[in-house]
């Protein structure tokens, strides 16, 4: 009886985690978010397979500890100026493999490949280096609250510079410039000097941007940037990332819980579980076994009840 009720425990737990999980992502079936602003350039399949490579992971794994793998055998290819997203439930290993390819975490083994360089094992100066060309942007935006838009912004720029120049925010006037141009196209000029404590989520957010755009990256990781935004600002955040691929031609990668947005402003999906690659594809070829496949076998079940 013992047994029983704890199979029947475990079922019920399993049940209420792909319901959570059911509820970020069934919109994608019923009521896709509606975009909005200027028409989003979308690159068509035939036009991402065109796109030269930038990045290249081959045989990618990660492991924690002894049977704990977090990344399986992971292999793709990121194009130069697409906005690529990466789709999968709790725990399928998104920030890791995010944190993976600019070395924030060690891979167990495997390949990295960045501009025709292995980036695999660099370390000391020339990792510092290579994280000059990969900006991050972060659920939780990693600002110094107490300092103002424009001084956070700024700290994009220390990749370049020593520690002296560093410590002293000694800034080029072309350096300030650049960055006040930035937070202007990004909507935020108004709230220039504004300690960042004062800032919504969303205002945040494009705070946060900018200092990636200020180190004039090849790449930038936007880990979960709109889990803790409103779909309205979830709107403006994801119309940004898109012109950042379109205008700039900036790679833009981008971990996602909400299939519909994925959907709505990529040029490709990957859909990872357990650690896995189970999908890379044009988000036009997402449909429900795709779904199923990327969120788990009971996961069909839930979204057509």
């Amino acid at each position: 009886m013992a047994v029983d009720n704890k199979v029947k425990e475990v079922r019920e737990t399993r049940t209420d985690f792909y319901k959570k999980e059911a509820e970020e992502v069934l919109i994608s079936f019923d009521d896709d978010i509606e975009v909005t602003g200027d028409e989003l350039e979308i690159a068509t399949k035939e036009e991402v397979k065109e796109m030269p490579v930038i990045m290249s992971i081959e045989n990618l794994n990660k492991e924690y500890s002894k049977g704990k793998t977090v990344l399986k055998d992971i292999n793709f290819e990121i194009k130069q100026g697409e906005l690529l997203s990466i789709i999968g439930p709790s725990g399928a290993g998104k920030s890791t493999l995010l944190r993976t390819i600019n070395r924030m975490i060690e891979p167990t083994s495997g390949k990295i490949t960045f501009d025709k360089q292995n980036i695999t094992n660099v370390k000391g100066k020339e990792l510092r280096k290579m994280r000059t060309n990969i900006g991050m942007i972060f659920q939780h935006y990693n600002l110094v609250d107490r300092l103002s838009v424009f001084e956070n912004v700024m700290h994009g720029t220390l990749g370049y510079k020593n520690s002296l120049q560093g410590i002293f925010s000694l800034y080029t006037e072309s350096e300030k410039e650049e960055a006040i141009d930035i937070i202007t196209e990004l909507g935020i000029e108004d709230h220039i000097y504004k300690r960042c404590d004062e800032l919504s989520g969303g205002q945040k957010q494009r705070v946060g941007i900018a200092r990636a755009l200020v180190q004039k990256p090849k790449i930038i990781l936007c880990d979960e940037p709109i889990a803790s935004l409103d779909p309205s600002s979830s709107r403006v955040i994801m119309e940004h990332l898109r012109k950042i691929c379109s205008e700039k031609g900036i790679t833009v990668i981008v971990n996602l819980h909400q299939v519909d947005v994925a959907k709505n402003y990529s040029d490709r999906i990957i859909g990872l579980n357990s650690g896995e690659v189970v999908f890379n594809g044009h988000p036009t070829e997402i449909d429900k076994e795709v779904i199923q496949a990327v969120y788990g076998t009971d996961f069909d079940d839930l979204i057509m009840e």
